[in-house]
């Protein structure tokens, strides 16, 4: 008997707290209400966060932005397919200058072993000059795409804040259900002690 009494009773505040939840939500519809039910089913196959997803809902009908966007995000796609090219390059020459070294370290005539060691420093030295440039430029690459992202993040957050904050103020944070649940619960816990 006093377990069906605790469920019911349990049962009916539960379902009290959610029918003055369900009263107190205004029916109004942004761009984070929408950003957030789409987020939450690609959350976790795309890796976009709320941030993202409000900037995306927000920019939608907005074909200047939707330019620009697709700019930027292309512009460092190709800076990473670049660097992955040179990368690419210098990678194959350190190796061949790697193995080159060891092998000509392995000859066993000394003479022969001195010449060719070198020989391919000598090589070596000319393609670290002629390199130089090369990662120079790549540096400045890097420098550039990381100040272009902060800007467009910098953006995005100027872009969103007026709508979490559009948000936040039709959605105030009442505690009045908290605490009215909060009540029934300790009159419920009430009524348990009691029949000991």
């Amino acid at each position: 008997m006093k377990k069906i009494f605790f469920a019911s009773a349990l049962a009916l505040s539960i379902l009290s707290c959610t029918e003055s939840k369900s009263e107190n939500a205004p029916a109004m519809e942004n761009a984070v209400d929408n950003a957030d039910s789409k987020l939450s089913s690609t959350r976790y196959s795309k890796g976009q966060n709320m941030l993202d997803a409000i900037y995306y809902e927000q920019i939608k009908n907005d074909e200047s932005l939707k330019r620009l966007d697709k700019k930027i995000i292309l512009l460092q796609e190709d800076s990473r397919k670049v660097k992955d090219l040179y990368n690419d390059i210098l990678r194959k020459n350190d190796e061949y200058y790697s193995d080159a070294e060891y092998g000509a370290k392995s000859i066993n005539d000394s003479v022969l072993r001195k010449q060719i060691i070198n020989l391919v420093k000598e090589s070596s030295d000319k393609y670290y000059l002629k390199t130089q440039k090369l990662k120079k430029l790549t540096i400045q690459i890097n420098r550039n795409s990381q100040t272009i992202y902060s800007y467009y993040v910098a953006f995005k957050i100027r872009k969103t804040l007026p709508e979490i904050e559009k948000y936040q103020n039709a959605h105030p944070l009442k505690t009045d259900s908290l605490e009215n649940f909060i009540k029934k619960q300790n009159e419920l816990l009430n009524e348990l002690k009691k029949l000991k």
